[in-house]
This record gives C-alpha cells, structure tokens and sequence, in this order.
C-alpha cells in the first residue's frame, strides 16, 4: 500500500462526488469510498476510478464522523496499513500538489498529527453565503486547536485516539482534535493550497440550517470536553445563548417595564459595529450577529434532546 490512503465520503454528490475522484488521477494512492446511502449513482462513479467502496448499514443513523471511520477501519485492516490518511469530503477537489506538500510537512514535524491547507470555495461569487464559507476557512497559519473535514493526519495517530466519535451530528473533527492534542500530538495549518469545496449555498434558510447545526455542535462539544483546562465549546455556546434568545428576552421584558430599556435592542446593531471596527465587513457583520439565533436554536435542539433521553438527526442543508 502507498504511504497515504484517502478516505473519502458522500451521499448523492452527484458531480461533485466526480470532480473529487478526478482530482486524484495520478496521485499514486488508494482511494476508499464511503457512501451514506446515495441513489445517484455515486457508488457505481467511486467503483470506475478503482476506489474500494463501501455502503454504510442504513439502520444506523447516518453521520460523517461514522463514515470517516468505516474508511479508517478498512484501511486498518490491510497487510500494511498506510502511514498517513487523507480524509476529504465528497463536495471538494484536492489541489494537485496538496498530498505531496502535507506528507512532507508530517514527515518534517514529527510531533504533528494532523495537516491542513487552504479550503476555498469553489463559487465564491453565486451568493453572500459561499462569499462569508469561503472567509471561513481561511483560518491562521500555523500550530491551531482543530481542523476541519479535509486533512491529512497520521494513522497511527488517529487509531490511538480512537478515530472520530460517531454519534456526533456535526464539530466531530475539533472533538478529535482535543483527544489528539490530549495524547501529546499537535494540529496544523500550512500556507499550501488543499481543495475547492461546493458549498452550494444560496438561500437564506439553507445558511440558517448551517449555523443551527453549528449550535449543535458547539453544546454537544461542551456536554463532553466543557470542563476546565480545555472548556471546548463552552465560549461559542454561552454567546449564542448571551445574544440570542437570552438578550432578546432582557430587551423584549425590559421595555414592557419601561421604555427606557428599549435601549437594549440597539445591542445588536452596536455589535455589528464593533464587528465592523475589526475589519470584518459590512455583509460578515450583520451575519455573524444575526447567526447566534440559528446557533441558539442548536444549543436548545441539543439540550432539549438529551433531557429526553434521545439523540438528534443530521440537521442538513443541502
């Protein structure tokens, strides 16, 4: 086996599922397709580029995290395992040179455990959506906390820390990260292109679902590494709960009193301000403060949930 496997997963991608496999013509590695439940056709693209496919069991909720694993498990199971594997999703396009520059990087930093580069947008210009996910990845070079759902990571690594945890809807790769970070290892972003990913996002209700499933997962990454030294998730989840429905409820319940309190809702302009005072944007301003009512939502689906005893379903938006 190569030195790098890449573990790739989707369901109903359609052409971007083929522009993915495409932009691994030539790179000398073996490809595991992992499809959760497509009926387009993607199983049967993944199987004509020679890549090992794999149906997930559609009894069990389906998840990336779930999917991830299926192809790690796969991989585990060969004579030689790979020393590095390449987890990418089924809507982007691996820069031609990106696997070449990461291995180097992960055989240079012997501490590192995790490599990533930079994920853009493939139609940055279709809405302000795509334009505000593409700013979005640009995250700082250098030692960061987690990565997203394209990186290279050590196999070793990720097989110590016990993979990704499945049952996780969604922020399974910045809980992995914590375990890795936990284990000694470090994660890194490199000034190196990585892949064109197809966000898809045009409509105000499918951004609205995206920033919901961000509260999920902010709660949910609480609930389980909130406590003192790493507090993950415990920021993200007290500001959206601070401006969104607990704000709203303060102003909303404060003018009623008197009008003077009215003053209140002009908390949310004022920080659009100070938004803007940072160099965010007018358009990116207005949204990240108008995004803490969907995260709100996705604290409250998670808390909800888990009094009752129950697990949610993959909040999509595509």
């Amino acid at each position: 086996m190569s030195a790098i496997a890449v573990v790739i997963i989707g369901r109903n991608e359609g052409q971007r599922l083929i522009a993915c496999l495409a932009s691994l013509e030539g790179q000398n590695t073996q490809i595991v397709y992992v499809d959760s439940g497509s009926s387009d056709g993607s199983q049967d693209a993944a199987r004509a580029v020679g890549a090992h496919v794999i149906d997930l069991d559609r009894d069990a909720p389906f998840t990336a995290a779930r999917a991830r694993n299926a192809g790690a498990d796969f991989l585990a199971t060969q004579a030689i395992p790979p020393d590095f594997v390449q987890f990418v999703d089924g809507d982007c396009a691996l820069d031609p040179d990106w696997l070449t520059k990461a291995q180097a990087f992960l055989t240079d930093t012997p501490e590192a455990a995790v490599v990533f580069g930079r994920r853009r947008e493939r139609f940055p210009e279709a809405s302000i959506y795509n334009q505000m996910i593409d700013q979005e990845w640009d995250v700082p070079i250098g030692q960061v906390s987690s990565c997203g759902g394209d990186a290279l990571m050590r196999f070793s690594a990720f097989r110590d820390a016990g993979g990704y945890r499945p049952g996780l809807i969604a922020g399974e790769e910045p809980e992995l990260c914590v375990r890795l970070r936990a284990n000694g290892w470090t994660i890194w972003r490199i000034d190196a292109e990585m892949t064109l990913h197809d966000a898809a996002l045009t409509r105000f209700s499918q951004w609205w679902q995206r920033n919901r499933r961000a509260g999920h997962a902010y709660a949910e990454g609480a609930a389980i590494h909130g406590a003192p030294p790493e507090r993950h998730g415990v920021r993200e989840t007290r500001s959206a709960l601070i401006w969104g429905p607990a704000l709203l409820l303060i102003a909303v319940l404060g003018s009623l009193i008197t009008p003077w309190l009215s003053i209140l809702f002009l908390a949310w302009p004022l920080q659009v301000l100070r938004l803007l005072k940072r160099g965010e944007g007018w358009p990116r301003s207005a949204f990240l403060v108008l995004g803490k009512f969907p995260e709100a939502q996705g604290v409250l689906d998670f808390w909800w949930n888990r009094l009752k005893g129950q697990r949610r379903g993959l909040i999509e938006y595509k």
